[in-house]
């Protein structure tokens, strides 16, 4: 165990995906050990060094200062379902046994079309008793969102919610004014009560489990805990959190390690859910040497781009 955080001898690793989602076909991140045991930093390419810093800071923080104790040692989870066919989609979800499904749409390049048969084949996939909910990653204008919602929402046989239609807070708060469905949208937004229905949040975006769970209970919306594409050691920390919110009913968006083709924790303590809910844990599993030997990253580019990305990311915690 390090007596300190082990920023130097970071590991970067890289996991192949089962199918392309949100346009990345291989998720990378890095492994990063603290006295008290592991982290995952993975902030995305896109974000900048300040985001990328509480990334950081959520990375560390149960290698330090430990996770709040939780009050349910489990939660239901919401198996993600990437832009893919009918056929696939079905068997995400059938493979998951979750409860929920949380479907990809509007995704650039794809069609309504398509996203209806995807849609129609979960809910074939879940029962009439599933819930549906739909994410689309802010790429509708506010017309484009309020016909495709309406026709979602027939094919879906009713949508749990919709999660971040469009792509700025005022064109959402215009949005919610015209459809019935409720709108759920990221946190680290202020002023959330006039745009959304449901606050989601994201463990990194939001720099670690104690501040989103104080952004919970000031943001004055029910929440839900969204996705990130992580290995199980990131999964942990949304975990954590949904461990500790209060009951919304609303099942978590952390049922992802099932998109990646393998882990960087033994098979026995991957976060791979057979029965729609996973385990909440004190701290995430340690990296196991195989995950390691298999998935570690050795190109010299990819690894220089981690380290300057972990290094302008220390600067802001």
């Amino acid at each position: 165990m390090k007596t300190w955080i082990d920023f130097d001898e970071a590991t970067v690793f890289a996991i192949p995906l089962t199918d392309k989602l949100d346009g990345l076909q291989a998720y990378q991140g890095m492994l990063i050990e603290g006295p008290q045991g592991w982290g995952e930093f993975s902030a995305p390419r896109d974000c900048d060094d300040e985001v990328a810093g509480r990334w950081l800071t959520a990375s560390i923080e149960a290698g330090t200062v430990g996770w709040p104790d939780p009050i349910r040692g489990r939660v239901p989870v919401a198996v993600t379902v990437p832009a893919v066919g009918p056929d696939r989609a079905r068997r995400i979800v059938t493979g998951s046994a979750c409860r929920t499904a949380a479907v990809r749409v509007g995704e650039t390049g794809g069609t309504l079309a398509a996203d209806l048969s995807r849609v129609e084949a979960v809910r074939e996939a879940l029962g009439p008793a599933g819930a549906i909910r739909c994410n689309a990653a802010g790429n509708w204008d506010v017309d484009t969102a309020a016909a495709a919602i309406a026709a979602l929402d027939r094919a879906a046989d009713g949508l749990e919610f919709v999660q971040q239609p469009c792509k700025t807070l005022d064109d959402t708060a215009t949005l919610r004014a015209m459809i019935t469905v409720p709108v759920a949208v990221d946190a680290a937004h202020s002023n959330l009560a006039a745009s959304a229905d449901i606050a989601v949040l994201n463990v990194g975006n939001l720099g670690g489990v104690r501040r989103a769970l104080r952004v919970a209970e000031t943001c004055g919306l029910p929440c839900v805990v969204g996705a990130s594409l992580q290995s199980s050691v990131g999964i942990a920390g949304g975990l954590a959190l949904a461990g500790v919110l209060p009951e919304t009913g609303f099942a978590s968006e952390l049922a992802t390690a099932g998109l990646l083709t393998g882990d960087v924790v033994s098979a026995g303590r991957s976060l791979v859910t057979a029965d729609g809910y996973l385990p909440v844990a004190p701290m995430p599993a340690p990296p196991d040497a195989a995950g390691l030997a298999r998935f570690t990253v050795h190109d010299p580019d990819t690894v220089a781009w981690w380290r300057s990305r972990l290094e302008a990311a220390q600067r802001y915690i």
